[in-house]
């Protein structure tokens, strides 16, 4: 079983309306010339439309054939950034897991879809994916972060690895760093963070590891990022601790309680009542 993964996070130039598909292949191009390690390539949320409500279209479909052929031609795991998906009636923000082989493997809907904004359904099931051999990846979009909850469920299904695409065009993507930073060390694994720019965000993305440590960020032009990845370095700091100090999984094991906002119900706190 091996421990590391290259993986590349591409912060591209979105234009909302456009197909940005084309952009696209030519970055997972240049990616698999300039870098052959990368096994993993992640893109920024809603990236492939530019976040057209119009646009939205069956997965699979004719847009998840491109990808996955594309994905089979340089044989790369590629996660495509999300797209709006049609659904029986209902529009999901969806981020699919295509294999090597040109397979999509794992399909997750954003559960918190950023209100008013964002008029598409919310998703209601959480996503963790195995790359074989290697370990569990979990699966978050944007607003998801601001809900510590999301990050932990997929921590208690054994997500190693946090692949986050996003779509800030706001000021509060300082902020977002800042959870991103603290996702990483509160579950000790870590957290990839991929904004667009242009009409996709803010740009600034962000690789975490599990010891809370920023390994990089981009500014707020297009950019291409990348890193080796160890896994062992997850399963180490949730053995020794972060930074060989702290054992927050390990201490909420063994807490002999249940959590009165969860036990009772988050619409029964106070602050809810007033």
């Amino acid at each position: 079983m091996k421990n590391t993964i290259g993986l590349a996070g591409i912060q591209m130039d979105v234009r909302k309306g456009n197909d940005n598909s084309d952009h696209m292949f030519q970055l997972i191009e240049r990616v698999a010339f300039d870098f052959p390690w990368v096994e993993l390539v992640v893109f920024s949320e809603l990236c492939v439309y530019g976040g057209d409500l119009n646009k939205a279209q069956p997965i699979p479909g004719p847009i998840t054939e491109r990808l996955g052929a594309i994905a089979a031609k340089y044989g790369k795991w590629l996660i495509p950034g999300s797209l709006f998906e049609n659904h029986k009636d209902k529009i999901y923000n969806t981020s699919i897991v295509i294999s090597p082989n040109g397979d999509v493997v794992a399909k997750y809907r954003k559960m918190f879809p950023w209100r008013p904004i964002e008029t598409n359904d919310r998703g209601c099931d959480f996503c963790v994916f195995d790359i074989p051999d290697l370990g569990r990846f979990g699966l978050a979009i944007c607003y998801d972060q601001w809900f510590p909850e999301v990050i932990r469920t997929l921590t208690w299904l054994g997500a190693e690895v946090i692949i986050h695409p996003t779509m800030t065009t706001t000021s509060d993507r300082v902020i977002e760093l800042s959870l991103s930073q603290a996702h990483a060390a509160f579950n000790q694994l870590y957290f990839i963070s991929i904004n667009g720019v242009a009409d996709g965000g803010n740009g600034r993305s962000i690789f975490v590891d599990p010891d809370g440590r920023v390994l990089q960020t981009s500014g707020e032009a297009e950019a291409v990022l990348t890193e080796i990845i160890d896994l062992s370095h997850v399963r180490r700091t949730r053995e020794m601790g972060t930074l060989g100090l702290c054992h927050p999984l390990k201490e909420l094991q063994e807490l002999p309680l249940e959590f009165p906002c969860y036990k009772d119900g988050l619409s029964k706190g106070q602050f809810f009542q007033r």
